[in-house]
Parts: C-alpha cells; structure tokens; sequence
C-alpha cells in the first residue's frame, strides 16, 4: 500500500519556530511529528510512503538519508512551485508512479484513525474517493463534510460560518483514493483539494465520507502543538512513550535539578533545567536552558534558548531557537520571540 503525505506548508502559524525547522520536523515527545505519522501508517499495512515537499525539503532529506522512515521506503516529490494541496497530491503521485489505490494524508494531524476500516469502507461503497471525517465543537474553522445516511458525500463547505454549518463533522486530512482522480486535477498550477477536487467529486457521486471518533488533533498552532505533547504523554495517540514519570518525559541526555518542578512537561535532548524552577504543560526543544527558580507554563522554548533565572512565562509563550530571557522577565499572552 502506498501513501502520499502532504508536508509542503510553511508552518507560518508555529513561527518563529519554523523560520528554521518545518513545522512536520518538530518533535512531539522527542520524536518528529513526520515520524509519528509513518508509524501510524505502518501499523495498517503501508509500506511506501511519498513526501510531497515544498518548505524546507533539505530538511526532510537530510534527516532521513537512508530514505526510511518508522520502517517505510521513502521517496521525495519536491515541488517546483506551491501547487496547493491537489495539485500537490497529483505531482507527489505522478513522480511516484502510483497506479493503484492510495491514502493521501495531512502531515501535521496528530492521529490514531483506524486506517484498515478507511479502506475498508472505501472498497465497500466503490468510492472513487472516501475521506475520514471528525466531530468538532466548532467546524468554522474547517472544511464541513454532510453525509447522505450510506456515507455519500452531499457537499464540500469549505470553513462556513459556524451558525451556518450543516454539520459538524469535518474533514479530518486523511484520504483514500483512486489513481482516477489524478486524471481529475490539471497537470499545472495551483488546485484546491478541498475547494476544487472534493466537490468535482461530490457533485458526480462518487465521494464518500466515514466518521470516526479517533484520536485527532491539527498541530499547526502552539497552542494545540503543546496539547498534542500533553496529549501523548497521557496516551492518547497510542504511541508508547518510555519513561515518563509523574506525567512528564525528560530525555535521557537533559539535565533537570532535583529540586524543579514538572508537570505535564517536554524537556528534549541535552536540555538543562535549574534549581527550583517550575515547568508545567512546556515543551524544551534540545538544547533549552531554564535557569534557577524559573516559572515556564503552556508554552515552547526552542531549540538553544535560554530563559534566565526567575523569569516567568505564561501562556502562550513560544520562544525561537538561541532566543535569551533576560532574568526578571515575565512575559504572558501570545508572546512570539526570534524572526528570520
């Protein structure tokens, strides 16, 4: 079984985070969020896997020079220019040579979807293209997916209003699909998935949608990266996260006094946190220093970055890579740190 995942964006709503790793390298408990994707895919039978890039493709590349990832043959579909995400899926395909039945996937969701009954379901109605839907509180912010009662795709609302949305199930990122809908997608130029392709297809019969109540969660602010962290080290992506004490993980390289406090917190590779401080619901990225008597709470320290001795961070702070807090600080709200 082959896949096509989608890593192309910018990661804009992660910055500053992202002006120096794609959003889909950025580690949820140590791991690259790239990598959990995989090894949600290799649990239901894929085997080969291709990267549709576009943002940083050295990145991916270089991480990966054996080309496997999570025990998934890997290959590279850098694209030439934004082609937005059909005309990314068609271009990833087409260098792949896919000519069978394939999973397209969003490569920043955080899931545990049961991609077997996916495909199952799929085969079943003898869908051209069947999608995984999600139940949210709030569906504006998404694309809205209403459903004849044998799973038939009715329409595509692309973010309606939420007083306006027929449903709330949405458009969860993961798809299955036939080699046909390529033919579907123009060759050149930028092509919406979800504005063009999803209702092309819904509009002739041939999209289908199954609901599912799995694990889901889009990554793409802080706010849900750091509830994806917290997420995972209380189990519920079904990933097994060694050595987690009292709630929190601390890499086996980091250095944590005795005496600090965590709670619900990341602290990654050779990372250093001093006496007394307090981490609670925080993401360290490798390298990140918190001096003495430090309160850090809901928010990212990136890579390098020091926060001086008895600042205090709130939420939601994200602080970029080698970015220093003076001593003293205390800074809370949507606080970015670092630019380009």
């Amino acid at each position: 079984m082959q896949a096509v995942i989608l890593v192309g964006g910018m990661g804009t709503r992660l910055r500053p985070l992202t002006y120096e790793t794609p959003k889909q390298m950025l580690p949820l408990v140590g791991v690259p969020m790239i990598e959990c994707a995989l090894e949600n895919l290799a649990r239901h039978g894929v085997t080969d896997v291709v990267l549709s890039l576009g943002y940083m493709p050295d990145r991916f590349i270089e991480a990966y020079p054996d080309d496997v990832i999570a025990g998934i043959r890997v290959t590279y579909a850098v694209e030439p220019e934004p082609l937005d995400t059909a005309g990314a899926i068609r271009f990833a395909a087409t260098e792949a040579g896919i000519t069978e039945t394939f999973i397209v996937v969003n490569g920043d969701v955080v899931t545990d979807l049961d991609l077997t009954a996916l495909l199952a379901f799929h085969r079943e109605h003898g869908a051209e293209a069947s999608i995984a839907l999600h139940p949210v509180v709030d569906p504006s912010l998404f694309g809205v997916v209403p459903t004849a009662a044998d799973g038939r795709v009715l329409a595509f609302v692309e973010k309606p209003p939420r007083d306006e949305a027929p449903t709330n199930l949405i458009n969860a990122g993961t798809y299955v699909m036939e080699p046909g809908v390529l033919d579907r997608i123009a060759p050149t130029g930028r092509v919406s998935v979800e504005r063009e392709t999803f209702p092309a297809l819904a509009a002739d019969g041939v999209l289908y949608a199954m609901a599912d109540h799995a694990y889901w969660l889009d990554t793409g602010t802080p706010h849900a990266y750091l509830q994806a962290n917290v997420d995972i080290l209380r189990g519920r992506d079904g990933r097994n996260v060694p050595a987690i004490q009292n709630g929190s993980w601390s890499h086996a390289t980091s250095r944590v006094d005795e005496s600090a406090t965590l709670r619900n917190a990341v602290v990654d590779q050779d990372c250093q946190v001093g006496a007394g401080a307090f981490i609670e619901r925080a993401v360290l990225l490798p390298g990140a220093v918190v001096g003495d008597g430090a309160v850090v709470r809901w928010s990212i320290i990136g890579p390098g970055a020091v926060i001086g001795e008895y600042a205090e961070l709130g939420p939601t702070c994200v602080v970029g890579a080698k970015e220093h807090v003076a001593a003293g600080s205390i800074l809370s709200g949507d606080v970015r740190l670092g630019g380009v």
